[in-house]
């Protein structure tokens, strides 16, 4: 399973999950959405909502 959040600013989104612990995927499939793995190794995807 992984998940999915809806954010309004993407990159301050990847910013702050990065900061606590989450590592950016090397493999970005789409614009608007980053893959990250938790400490643990689980993916989870900050998507730029868009409307």
């Amino acid at each position: 399973m992984h998940l999915d959040f809806q954010v309004a600013d993407l990159e301050a989104a990847v910013a702050e999950a990065v900061g606590l612990g989450a590592v950016l995927a090397p493999d970005q499939p789409q614009d608007n959405v980053r893959v990250l793995f938790d400490p643990a190794g689980h993916p989870f995807c900050p998507c730029r909502s868009d409307g």
